[in-house]
């Protein structure tokens, strides 16, 4: 199945991946909410996802697919070489990261490899990964992104998952409203989400796992 927010793109590789005889393309989706129903409905063997989706990240939905559908292989397939990104799929669950930029016969040999249970990551890039995990950082996939968070960051994103919207928060800390969305756009880049309640979950999830500790 092919998650990309483009149409043109998921023709491309429809046309691509076609070509193999041992690979069928059985569906496509736009969106998360898209992924995450056709996923439900198709019981693709592989999900060839891109990273950045409308209404989320191709990491969340990830995430969402292997929960509920364990036997589903996913392959984030995207044109950003982003190391955080990387090792947050992996986290998710993700079979395999790939850049777009690759020559055809690696993706239709990444997605043949994948569905029979292979993994598959940009070289380039796999060495830190596999480094972190070597040493433990693995528990979840922005602890990282907490620790780039200034103090400001910080508490503003525990606001955030208070529920406070920006004008809240800017009476709270005495700053303007505008001041207050320049810091959120800072975290939503530094936590790799896109929307609010993404954030919020992050930050909450971080606080169940100290209350824990």
């Amino acid at each position: 199945m092919l998650v990309d927010d483009h149409a043109v793109v998921r023709r491309g590789l429809r046309d691509l991946l076609s070509e193999r005889a041992d690979i069928n393309v059985v569906g496509e989706a736009g969106t998360v909410k898209q992924a995450l129903d056709e996923a439900a409905r198709l019981k693709p063997d592989v999900v060839v996802m891109d990273l950045r989706l409308p209404d989320g990240s191709g990491v969340e939905a990830c995430r969402d697919i292997r929960s509920a559908h364990p036997e589903t292989k996913v392959l984030i397939l995207t044109s950003h070489a982003d190391q955080n990104a990387l090792f947050a799929a992996v986290i998710a669950g993700a079979s395999g990261y790939l850049l777009k930029d690759l020559n055809p016969a690696s993706i239709q040999d990444a997605v043949t490899q994948i569905g029979r249970g292979g993994a598959m990551l940009d070289p380039q890039m796999a060495t830190g990964v596999l480094e972190r995990l070597r040493k433990g950082q693995g528990a979840h996939p922005a602890d990282d992104a907490f620790s780039s968070l200034s103090p400001q960051e910080d508490r503003i994103l525990e606001m955030i998952a208070d529920g406070m919207t920006n004008g809240e928060i800017a009476s709270k800390l005495q700053l303007a409203e505008k001041t207050i969305k320049n810091y959120v756009s800072q975290i939503y880049a530094k936590l790799n989400v896109e929307r609010r309640s993404q954030a919020a979950r992050l930050a909450t999830e971080r606080r169940l796992r100290k209350e824990q500790q």
